[in-house]
């Protein structure tokens, strides 16, 4: 079951959400309002390497250095 971010164009308010199935609707959990845009979040992955190392990256491009949780966080 993914969470995904969204945005409240009503009240500015930016939230997560567990989405099961198909969840007909996503309320935002401040105003209510019913017509919130999902946010895009950068990946990130954790890899092992030949000797065993641990690698992590993200898919952020020129964001990789941020530690926001969403391109939304650092209007990047």
């Amino acid at each position: 079951m993914p969470i995904y971010e969204y945005k409240c164009p009503d009240c500015g308010r930016e939230f997560e959400e567990l989405v099961v199935g198909s969840q007909p609707k996503v309320v935002c959990p401040k105003c209510g309002g019913e017509k919130c845009d999902k946010l895009m979040s950068a990946a990130s992955f954790r890899s092992k390497v030949a000797d065993g190392s641990t690698v992590s990256g993200s898919s952020g491009g020129g964001c990789a250095g941020c530690s926001a949780s969403s391109c939304a966080g650092c209007g990047g």
